[in-house]
């Protein structure tokens, strides 16, 4: 007898009535999903709408514009007059304001990865780690105005370090009055504060390169400046570029610590770019400028950040 139910059943299981509402069910669990997550996700994209979004659109309409910061009605459209006013001749902004803040960021940058390095390498070769590197850490918990004035005691004339100096038969110098050195002794502040932060990156790093390099090393009779250039400080590429990036952003943008120590002078010696905004828009009423200036700032560190990381691809550091 044939079985004429069989062929039924094949077509009717391939028929493609039967997939079709597994596809929609699919479908609508992923649409589901998709709400879902972005109901989650709406108090974190309201934030941004609010705190990041809508002022930089703000600031970006005030760059354009001329405002005395009271009465949203007193916008007065300027087009590009307050952009081109930062670079026109007479204007301070490109020397010394914003040589100043390249200065003080390469500056920090420099010392602060040095120092680091340093300092880290060292403590990894001590005991009671966690000791060294909380006292390092120490000067990130305290407060800018704290470390700023401390350290303006200590340049005064009558203060440590012109003391330490004068034991060792050296005259005394004017750190904070005079304009050459006055960038370079904030320099060393800022360097001193963050140092604590890029110590614990760099032994981090230390702590990731495995042991059998250096028994390798070791084996082969290499010494430890031999070691630590062939194989320590190239293992540590991702650390130092964490770190130069870092701090190179933290450069460009400090202003705290040298409104502390100096307000920017004596004249405009100490005068960064973020100094500026600050008292173009609070001092002197004009928040058209001090926007202009922050968006050429947000360029020079953007432009600062990509030639970093060009650099570190160019060495074979895929970041």
């Amino acid at each position: 007898m044939v079985n004429t139910l069989a062929p039924e059943t094949t077509e009717r299981a391939h028929s493609p009535r039967s997939v079709v509402p597994a596809v929609d069910g699919r479908g609508r669990t992923r649409r589901r999903q998709v709400v879902v997550a972005y109901l989650f996700l709406a108090p974190t994209l309201l934030f941004f709408a609010v705190f990041l979004i809508l002022p930089l659109g703000f600031a970006l309409l005030l760059s354009m514009s001329r405002w005395a910061g009271f009465d949203l009605g007193d916008i007065d459209p300027v087009g590009l007059d307050n952009f081109t006013g930062l670079f026109a001749d007479g204007s301070t902004f490109l020397a010394p304001i914003l040589t100043n803040t390249l200065l003080f960021a390469l500056g920090t940058v420099a010392l602060a990865l040095a120092g680091s390095v340093l300092v880290a390498t060292c403590i990894d070769n001590l005991r009671f780690q966690g000791l060294w590197r909380t006292l390092y850490f120490l000067p990130i918990v305290t407060t800018v105005v704290a470390v700023g004035n401390v350290w303006k005691y200590m340049y005064e004339p009558g203060g440590l370090v012109n003391g330490v100096l004068n034991a060792l038969g050296l005259g005394s110098v004017a750190f904070l009055q005079d304009p050459d050195t006055a960038l370079p002794s904030v320099v060393v502040v800022q360097a001193w504060a963050s140092v604590g932060t890029a110590i614990l990156v760099m032994t981090a790093g230390l702590k990731s390169i495995p042991e059998l390099y250096y028994e390798a090393a070791a084996l082969d009779g290499a010494g430890p400046v031999t070691v630590f250039w062939k194989i320590t400080l190239p293992l540590l590429r991702p650390s130092l570029l964490f770190v130069c990036i870092t701090q190179f952003i933290t450069g460009l943008q400090s202003f705290a610590l040298i409104i502390v120590m100096t307000k920017g002078g004596p004249g405009d010696a100490t005068n960064v770019a973020a100094l500026e905004m600050y008292r173009q828009a609070f001092s002197y009423g004009d928040w058209g400028t001090a926007s202009a200036a922050a968006f050429v700032l947000f360029v020079v560190v953007l432009v600062v950040t990509l030639v970093q990381l060009w650099i570190f691809r160019r060495k074979g550091e895929d970041a």
